[in-house]
């Protein structure tokens, strides 16, 4: 198979080549190396590449994505003896010494791990591969960042070297890339997808959430299908719906109710080109027959923020405290990065009562967006309140010792994710706008906790609309002289 023709597949149309005789699962693995070689010394999105690759043995042909090359974050991704750094020099040479229940997942369905993908020290900046030495491109702009800390599997999608690829998600990581790299992004509603166990922890306190990225949105609902669902002994459990998430983006929704915002209260302005491609989205909301009004959830910006940065400190305490357990390193300047080490100082003095204010102040959001959501359907918003920044202004070494700013000049352009985050909402950014420069521009879509179903009847009735799969970026592996 030429790589222009392994570009063309998503997921579940490679697999289905696979099944019909007419290419090999070897030959997928073989392009996605080849489309490594050649792109990934621009984009720096791979750290590792796993060679030979990694599948379940045994895997039945109907699986649905049988021999399909796939990359893991390198980051909690949980697969049984694949190294994982968590992006940091103080947990370098981790490796699972067995699979995760998510891995197993990904694995029958018979997924292909072909690399590890750069990501942010723990996943708090949106410097990804700081570590690694090359920070990574975005494929669309290579002066440009690719977004927060999945963002190494965001460009290698984006990029071609994979049909989709492992993110997770604790304030925006999945969304934010998918925002910038044109891909489709899910966080799934807490208790969705199984997390993955110690070393690393649960994540959070049931924020984080671990899915995929990809260019299609069949793909992002088959991924859902597979990895979703009770393991037996979840702490937050979610029931599968009665139909797969593949058939309901085929399925039209019914005529929706959807709130559009763009901006939350006490948030700074976004950027006019955000705000100008949620009002292209909910123009052809109304085209489709959806009935969408303005309004806003009135919970100030600043307190989902400072929940957000109190749960993430002491969860990053304890991660670096696992870390250093295990690699027998201390954690200091030396091993981790200056926003990380004062975060991490940060953490060691949080009191227990403060936490537990926060953790109350969750419960009140969840509760008032459960309110909300009861009157819409559907809350529409800017994906980021920001364009992708340069690559230079993401950089880790402009702050010092005691220096904490990074969070809230990062927030500035997070804002329109935590709240998810916070109240465990799904929450999906789909490819529908680019800016007058060829930069993507994501639109995001929230439901009520544990209505993905509906997110995805919405998304692949957009989808139809206004498709987005043959756009291509500008350092794309398929545009090499190689191919020609």
């Amino acid at each position: 198979m030429k790589l222009s023709e392994y570009v063309e597949y998503d997921g579940l149309g490679l697999a289905e080549l696979v099944r019909k005789g007419k290419v090999t699962s070897s030959e997928l693995t073989r392009a996605a190396f080849e489309a490594m070689d050649i792109i990934n010394d621009k984009i720096f999105a791979i750290v590792g590449r796993i060679d030979p690759p990694v599948a379940e043995a045994g895997v039945d042909s109907s699986a649905p994505f049988y021999g399909v090359p796939f990359v893991v974050k390198d980051l909690w991704h949980g697969w049984g003896g694949i190294r994982c750094d968590q992006g940091s020099r103080l947990g370098q040479g981790y490796v699972y010494p067995e699979d995760s229940e998510l891995a197993a997942r990904f694995k029958r369905a018979g997924l292909v791990a072909v690399a590890r993908t750069s990501t942010s020290e723990l996943g708090l900046f949106m410097a990804v591969g700081a570590v690694s030495g090359e920070l990574t491109r975005n494929p669309w702009d290579l002066t440009r960042s690719p977004g927060a800390s999945s963002g190494g599997s965001a460009a290698a999608v984006a990029a071609g070297i994979v049909p989709l690829g492992h993110a997770n998600d604790g304030g925006g990581s999945i969304r934010m890339p998918a925002a910038w790299c044109g891909l489709a992004g899910l966080k799934p509603s807490r208790g969705r997808n199984p997390l993955v166990p110690p070393p690393v922890g649960d994540g959070p306190y049931g924020v984080c959430a671990h899915h995929v990225v990809t260019r299609t949105v069949r793909d992002l609902a088959a991924a859902l299908d597979v990895t979703s669902g009770p393991t037996g002994g979840d702490y937050i459990p979610l029931m599968s719906p009665e139909r797969s998430f593949l058939d309901e983006v085929t399925n039209e929704p019914k005529k929706l109710r959807i709130a559009l915002c763009t901006r939350f209260d006490d948030s700074s302005e976004p950027d006019a080109v955000c705000v100008e491609a949620a009002l292209s989205a909910a123009k052809l909301c109304e085209e489709l027959g959806h009935d969408v009004v303005e309004a806003t959830p009135h919970i100030a910006y600043t307190q989902m923020v400072d929940v957000c940065y109190d749960w993430y400190t002491m969860a990053s305490f304890t991660a670096i405290e696992e870390m250093a357990r295990n690699s027998g390193r201390v954690p200091s300047a030396k091993t981790l990065e200056q926003p990380s080490l004062e975060t991490y100082k940060k953490g060691q003095s949080m009191s227990a009562t403060h936490l537990l204010r926060r953790l109350d102040e969750a419960a009140m959001m969840s509760r008032f967006m459960g309110q909300f959501m009861a009157e819409y359907d559907v809350l529409l918003t800017p994906s980021t309140s920001r364009v992708a920044p340069p690559i230079e202004r993401v950089r880790l070494d402009k702050y010092g010792e005691g220096d904490l700013s990074y969070w809230y000049e990062e927030g500035e352009y997070y804002t329109f994710m935590p709240l998810f985050s916070v109240t465990g909402q799904p929450a999906m950014v789909l490819p529908l706008h680019w800016t007058a420069d060829n930069l993507p521009m994501g639109v995001q879509f929230s439901a009520a906790i544990g209505n993905d179903s509906l997110l995805f009847r919405l998304a692949g009735q957009l989808e139809r609309a206004r498709p987005w799969n043959r756009r291509r970026p500008p350092t794309h592996a398929a545009s090499s002289t190689k191919n020609n």
